[in-house]
């Protein structure tokens, strides 16, 4: 299945480091509105409690980034990079093995081994999510046997993952948002970036201005999803808090505005059909797109996404992709940058033009 939206970004459009290394707060990049009772409006972040209305409620993540890349030699000694997406359900982890370069290993089998730091080694079980491949998977299943436990080792031996489109090498603390919340279980991969430009102040704002803001958890594996492949299962648990906060805003007249496609798709998990939102926790695998459209979500704080990115179908299920072209055309005509460390997009359709999409 494939998004409706079709662009080619340049390379230069690729946020190649943090905005403070460019000179900005983390609530100085900039912020395209888009709604379709409104023309497309360009403002910054910092904004973003004027964009809303009293009664709205901004859902956001708390998981924490994890040093999910390490170093390793594969058994002929070439070097490798191991980047450790999370556990699996059946008590394994998944990885996937990048060159240093950081192109995908494409010639992996099932059974090798990956010399890593501290002596730790870790065995490829099976392709993953298919555990019939025994070569050449993008991702594995693996055992990564570590006395005292896996995180302890990762804050030790572990670093951020990186693309090649990044300079320069930055301390976890650039990958990690205002909510993160360091806790017990493994987080998440990569950093769920739509929520990086949050501050403090942009969070009084929200308050000051009417707009309350709840709570979930949705921990994200990695993001280098090829062309064609569907979103992993991904943790997720959505409290009563969260729960009763979106379902009174949404009986209100508020609008739900999730930040970010995890806060997204954990919401839509929790949600019947009538779109009352209910406490759960476990695993999802659901895939919003045409033919599961948004239930709860009315408005979406995103950044930038690749064209082939699944991503895609998910930000057309809740704003239709008539605004998600329009927004994207934009984007590009207007040098908005890509990535974790890019710009971004609050998204506000209309219920009508949603459903009529």
């Amino acid at each position: 299945m494939r998004s409706a939206t079709a662009f080619t970004v340049p390379p230069e459009l690729s946020a190649a480091e943090p905005p403070e290394a460019r000179g900005l707060a983390r609530d100085e990049v900039r912020l395209l509105v888009a709604s379709d009772r409104t023309p497309l409006r360009h403002t910054m972040f910092r904004e973003l409690p004027g964009a809303l209305r009293r009664g709205d409620l901004v859902v956001v993540n708390t998981s924490d980034t994890e040093p999910a890349a390490v170093d390793g030699h594969r058994p002929d000694g070439r070097p490798v990079t191991l980047h450790v997406s999370g556990p699996a359900p059946d008590g394994a982890h998944v990885v996937e093995l990048r060159t240093q370069d950081g192109h995908r290993v494409t010639d992996a089998v099932a059974g090798e081994s990956v010399r890593l730091p501290c002596g730790v080694v870790a065995v490829l079980l099976t392709g993953h999510p298919d555990p019939r491949i025994a070569a050449g998977s993008r991702l594995w299943r693996a055992r990564i046997p570590v006395a005292g436990g896996l995180r302890p080792w990762l804050s030790c031996a572990g670093r951020p993952i990186r693309y090649s489109y990044l300079r320069g090498h930055w301390p976890l603390e650039a990958y990690r948002t205002v909510f993160a919340a360091p806790g017990t279980e493994f987080g998440s991969a990569e950093m769920p970036s739509a929520g990086r430009p949050f501050t403090a102040a942009v969070l009084d704002g929200l308050r000051a201005s009417g707009v309350g803001v709840a709570e979930l958890v949705l921990h994200t594996g990695v993001s280098s999803l090829e062309a064609g492949e569907v979103p992993q299962r991904e943790r997720y648990r959505v409290s009563a808090a969260a729960a009763d906060a979106v379902n009174a805003t949404r009986a209100a007249g508020g609008r739900v505005v999730a930040v970010g496609t995890t806060v997204t798709r954990a919401l839509e998990t929790a949600a019947d059909e009538a779109g009352r939102v209910h406490p759960s926790a476990g695993w999802t695998d659901l895939v919003l797109g045409p033919h599961r459209p948004a239930r709860v979500v009315d408005g979406l704080v995103t950044g930038w996404h690749e064209p082939e990115a699944s991503h895609l179908l998910l930000l057309e299920a809740v704003a239709g992709a008539r605004l998600v072209a329009r927004a994207y055309a934009a984007a590009l005509d207007h040098r908005y940058l890509w990535h974790e460390f890019g710009d971004s997009c609050l998204f506000l359709p209309t219920v009508t033009t949603r459903r009529a999409a």
